[in-house]
């Protein structure tokens, strides 16, 4: 009896699942909420905002010479958000498991996401980012692995994109780590952007999502876009931009809001709560006399 008992027990601590391997299941329809970044998530950043990125000159100078009405033209007006932004704006997302179906070994982690219809995958199996020269595509080479229930995901070979809708760009050299982690209904989903090229410090962002528990029409998860003559009678290969010193609302911001124009133009002091101090100085020198 004492033997059958031992052998009971030995069992039941052999097949119980392990607390190391254990992972929470990510899958379902996810709907993202804003009260994070509203302003920049929905209806769009103003012009010349660049306040709290790390960015370089040359970002800064990018931003100060994009129009706005460079996305008329037929080349950008469907162009995709690349995977470091587009869990940021309006979208839907739903993730599923792909495993193999003889042993049952998870091989991907898919992501759909409703902006521009794409579909993400993250390789789960252990392969290996290709090398430097293979093509870059709008949500990159995904890879991931599980640290206790949350999911981190390793991201190269995305395509230059940007990190803010108002002109700030984003190199086809930026990489981008990911962590998942769902808490019960939500989501919170956290990035961290690293680019050689226009950032002198990593980009942390976070949003967070809530399970959809009803079926939605499948008309919510479409992203239609017909590329349209938008402005007619331009001229063949014109590309609408602002030279360096003529963009004409390189102060609007910062007017509308009673910020010193040098806060508005961003870098890495902007992110941190020290800055105030310098702020204020920058309002005192500003409001006196000339």
């Amino acid at each position: 009896m004492r033997r059958w008992a031992g052998s009971i027990v030995l069992a039941t601590v052999v097949l119980a699942p392990s607390p190391a391997l254990a992972q929470v299941d990510l899958a379902g329809s996810w709907g993202a909420r804003y009260h994070e970044d509203q302003i920049e998530r929905i209806p769009g950043p103003d012009l010349a905002d660049f306040l709290g990125l790390p960015i370089n000159d040359a970002a800064r100078q990018w931003a100060l010479s994009w129009n706005p009405s460079r996305l008329t033209l037929t080349e950008h007006q469907c162009q995709v958000h690349v995977a470091p932004y587009i869990y940021r704006g309006p979208l839907l997302f739903r993730i599923w498991e792909e495993r193999d179906p003889a042993s049952q070994k998870l091989i991907a982690i898919k992501n759909y996401i409703s902006t521009y219809e794409q579909t993400r995958t993250i390789w789960m199996d252990g392969r290996p980012h290709p090398p430097d020269y293979a093509a870059h595509t709008w949500e990159g080479f995904s890879t991931g692995t599980w640290d206790g229930d949350m999911l981190t995901v390793e991201t190269t070979h995305i395509k230059q994109g940007w990190i803010r809708r108002n002109g700030l760009p984003e190199s086809d050299r930026a990489t981008l780590v990911e962590h998942f982690i769902r808490h019960g209904d939500y989501l919170t989903h956290i990035s961290v952007l690293t680019d050689p090229v226009y950032l002198t410090e990593p980009l942390v962002k976070s949003q967070n999502f809530v399970l959809i528990q009803r079926q939605l029409p499948e008309t919510s998860w479409l992203w239609p876009c017909e590329v349209v003559e938008e402005v007619a009678g331009r001229a063949p290969g014109s590309v609408p931009n602002y030279l360096p010193g003529q963009n004409p609302f390189a102060t609007e911001f910062a007017t509308k809001n009673g910020i010193p124009v040098e806060a508005t133009m961003g870098g890495a002091e902007t992110m941190y709560p020290e800055y105030m101090l310098k702020l204020r100085q920058l309002s005192r020198t500003a409001s006196k006399p000339r």
